[in-house]
């Protein structure tokens, strides 16, 4: 039997940021962050990259899906993503050790819930 997403919308707004170093920014502000070559991409509250003057480019809403997922699963991406893609919805996908973390562009965070809420996987 497929189990619903069970989308949660986190309040707030969030943005990507690329930074070469994270050690001077407040790391209970940091929602998530990965080092790459070039440096961090940190995804944090607008509010507080606003504050600390650091450039971005898109305000996102951030998504979780309360489904429990495992590490080792596969398909939930692609059956998300796609539903999001078919109603020209991009997605910036994070996977948690136990839930999957979605961010969409703000203005469209209510139609990418609702989208999720009928999906079955």
């Amino acid at each position: 039997m497929k189990k619903s997403l069970k989308p949660q919308l986190n309040s707030g707004k969030y943005v990507f940021v690329q930074l070469k170093s994270i050690s001077d920014i407040e790391k209970n502000e940091v929602v998530c962050f990965l080092k790459e070559a070039k440096g961090y991409s940190v995804i944090l509250k607008e509010i507080y990259a606003k504050e600390n003057n650091f450039s971005y480019e898109h305000i996102t809403a951030w998504i979780t899906l309360k489904l429990n997922s495992s590490l080792d699963s596969y398909g939930l991406t692609s059956v998300f993503s796609k539903a999001l893609a078919d109603s020209e919805i991009s997605c910036n996908v994070i996977a948690g050790y136990n839930h999957d973390h979605i961010f969409v562009n703000y203005e469209k965070k209510e139609l990418a819930v609702e989208i999720l809420k009928r999906l079955k996987f």
